[in-house]
């Protein structure tokens, strides 16, 4: 039977999406399931990994019976992934010692305050190009040794597995045959050398992690090995290409040239610049990282990571219960006054990217007496324009170049409002692809590539896009401007 389609996994914070495109790139279908956000009173953010594993099979159980289609047309597979999020989990059984700490979580902070303790900083940020910081996965998993007394064990006996969610997938679907990562994930977790392109083990030592138990790190574009779903295919598919959500994002956005720009909206946000296969160590708070493996050769990037953006909607509907859906924010925000000079800093969990605040508190600021509910939403849609403002004026001081586009993907994109302030507040156009998919497609081109379903001069060139354009003076661009940065200092002091 003809092999029309390339099925993606996309595995996110919220939920996990099984996507099925065609021969032409296009998007057929899409299924998806929420899991459980587990936070406690100390504010950690935790998931569970048993949980996620089985959404993945149902969703791809469910996809196939929505579309359709029969199994034995599917080609191949492609997972994106939330790459910080850290598991462990027995090798010799499957079963996760833990529930997986998310990349929003600081509870590691102390963690990183005893490595700093040791001097060693500044060697850190040379050899994996990221600050420290509890929001990689070095520290997670050093806490996860540290305060899990089965990880513990594990590690004593030799049948402890750390990973990032795509290695936990993998691990999974291949029942437990397959323990690897690949080159754009294993950049994340502060244990890789981004220019040895091996686990640092002078890194591992020092946050007491054993090197030769961490995963095999693999191009993004491979093949794995094959998964028959818990037995719900007939026949096994191959596993051909696994790439963080982020990067996934920049690839399926046609960001394939050195100084292209995305920006993933999703529960944070990741600002990310194609350097090529040259990499630069920022000195302006930006994280240097790899891209993705193809064919034996390595490209970097240049990121951004902000912690709350997609997730102050869902601060707005859960926690205040200021809306019923995250779609009434852009009406609100256009009916609210446009003089109002409120600003919210949501450093809910501290700041990231170019701040890196981890002990930062949210603040809402410039309040006056004609405030209301939809002023604070637009201030609340306004805060995640602002954020990925500061990073991009970080990238252009950075690499001292003009960026005329912006290409941007996720959830948040939908919203109109949102789009046009961005547009505006950075003064360049904003490019919204007609596929909003981007981390899953990104997966499955380069799942599609490798298996030779697609081609590259066919798939990039056919992509089309929605176009923002800014229409703000620069006079009230500055003005609302230097009233975030003046917020800002309110928070970092």
């Amino acid at each position: 039977m003809e092999k029309k389609y390339v099925l993606a996994i996309d595995q996110s914070t919220q939920g996990t999406k099984a996507i099925l495109f065609d021969r032409t790139g296009s998007l057929v279908c899409r299924t998806d399931l929420p899991h459980k956000q587990l936070i406690n009173e100390k504010g950690w953010v935790s998931h569970d990994l048993a949980e996620i594993y089985q959404n993945t099979i149902q969703v791809v159980k469910n996809l196939v019976k929505k579309s359709g289609i029969k199994q034995e047309e599917i080609a191949c597979l492609g997972i994106s992934n939330q790459r910080e999020t850290s598991a462990a989990w027995d090798k010799r059984t499957g079963e996760p010692l833990a529930p997986a700490i998310v990349w929003q979580c600081s509870r590691a902070e102390d963690i990183c305050e005893r490595v700093k303790n040791i001097g060693v900083e500044e060697q850190i940020h040379q050899k994996t190009g990221m600050y420290l910081s509890p929001y990689f996965p070095a520290a997670k998993y050093a806490w996860l040794q540290e305060n899990v007394e089965s990880v513990k064990k594990k590690k004593e006996n030799g049948s402890l597995c750390f990973g990032t969610i795509d290695t936990w997938l993998l691990f999974k679907l291949t029942d437990g045959k397959i323990y690897a990562t690949d080159y754009s994930n294993a950049s994340r977790t502060q244990l890789f050398n981004i220019y040895t392109l091996k686990w640092d083990e002078e890194i591992c030592d020092w946050f007491g992690i054993d090197a030769s138990m961490l995963p095999e790190v693999k191009d993004s574009s491979y093949c794995f090995g094959e998964t028959n779903f818990n037995g719900f295919f007939h026949n096994p598919i191959p596993i051909c290409s696994m790439i963080g959500d982020s990067q996934g994002a920049l690839f399926g956005q046609g960001c394939i040239k050195k100084g292209m720009v995305k920006v993933t909206y999703g529960t944070g946000s990741s600002v990310m610049m194609n350097l090529g296969e040259t990499p630069i160590q920022s000195s302006l708070g930006l994280v240097t990282s790899l891209a993705w493996g193809i064919e034996g050769k390595v490209s970097y990037v240049l990121e951004g990571n902000i912690n709350y953006t997609g997730a102050v909607i869902t601060w707005l509907k859960e926690d205040m219960e200021l809306i019923k859906s995250p779609s009434e924010t852009q009406e609100l925000a256009f009916q609210a006054n446009k003089n109002d000079s409120t600003y919210l800093v949501p450093a809910f969990s501290g700041l990231g990217a170019p701040f890196w605040k981890p002990e930062a508190k949210a603040i809402i600021y410039g309040m006056s007496r004609i405030t209301g509910k939809k002023e604070i939403v637009k201030a609340a849609l306004e805060s995640i324009a602002y954020q990925v403002t500061d990073v991009i004026n970080m990238m252009k001081a950075e690499e001292r170049i003009e960026i005329k586009e912006l290409c941007v993907d996720g959830g948040p994109t939908r919203n109109q409002y949102l789009m046009k302030f961005q547009s505006d507040i950075l003064g360049i156009v904003v490019n919204l692809p007609h596929c909003e998919e981007s981390s899953a497609l990104g997966a499955a081109y380069m799942a599609g590539l490798f298996s030779g379903i697609y081609k590259r001069e066919v798939i990039f060139a056919t992509m089309k896009r929605n176009r923002f354009v800014p229409s703000m003076s620069n006079n009230e661009q500055e003005k609302k401007y230097n009233g975030w940065k003046n917020a800002i200092k309110k928070v970092i002091g």
